[in-house]
């Protein structure tokens, strides 16, 4: 179960601001965030060697996308697509109401059961895929919301009902300047199931964090870490 948070229009400089943590098994090969697609050369983001696709990413026109499991559907299944296809079929689109828009005509039996959130600066949307049905799309409203294996800011999740309310509670980070976000990504209190930063589990856990802020006029903001924490980000570099 992956973990992501995202404000919404909570500050003025970057409206939006985006904080993710992937859990995955530590024995799935990954690269890097970089430019790993010749057909959407534009696109940045890490890549998940065993499919080919990726967990999050943004293009050359600031869209940003990523992609969690829901409850129970942790690899792949036969007869599926890997969801690590749907971020990139979203970063086709040069805004988030187009990606969602096309995710949205998606038949949901051709994957896992999903969520997603895609955002450009104009806002931001949560694409759930159930494994049976038609996708349906959410846009979000101004505010901090939390995503992981539930629905959005779903408190039944031990994990939002301990750190939706610590991201809500903390200062609105200014990029580069993160503040405390990379501190509470980095949060492996017990019990497991409420820990945001999963570091108990034999062969699976955090594997890595991600932070992107977006901005209408600004370069964005994006900066990865292999462990979770203070200290441990460094920015990425477009080229």
């Amino acid at each position: 179960m992956c973990t992501v948070v995202v404000a919404i229009g909570c500050s003025p400089a970057w409206p939006i601001l985006i904080a993710a943590n992937r859990d995955e098994k530590r024995d799935r090969p990954a690269r890097p965030p970089g430019h790993h697609w010749p057909s959407q050369p534009d696109v940045l983001g890490g890549l998940d060697v065993l499919a080919g696709g990726t967990w999050l990413a943004l293009n050359g026109h600031n869209v940003v996308a990523c992609v969690l499991n829901r409850s129970g559907t942790l690899g792949p299944q036969a007869g599926k697509r890997s969801r690590g296809e749907l971020p990139l079929l979203a970063l086709q689109q040069p805004t988030a109401s187009r990606a969602a828009s096309l995710l949205a005509g998606q038949n949901g039996e051709d994957w896992r059961s999903f969520n997603m959130i895609v955002a450009d600066h104009f806002g931001a949307y949560c694409v759930r895929g159930t494994g049976h049905a038609m996708i349906d799309v959410k846009a979000l409203g101004n505010g901090m919301h939390m995503v992981t294996a539930h629905d959005a800011n779903d408190t039944a999740s031990p994990r939002v009902a301990r750190h939706l309310p610590l991201f809500r509670n903390s200062p609105v980070p200014n990029p580069p300047d993160w503040g405390a976000w990379p501190d509470l990504l980095a949060d492996a209190r017990p019990p497991v199931d409420a820990a945001i930063n999963v570091t108990s589990i034999a062969g699976f856990g955090t594997v890595s964090s991600a932070l992107v802020a977006l901005s209408a006029d600004r370069v964005p903001e994006y900066w990865v870490a292999d462990l979770p924490g203070a200290g441990n980000f460094g920015r990425v570099q477009s080229a």
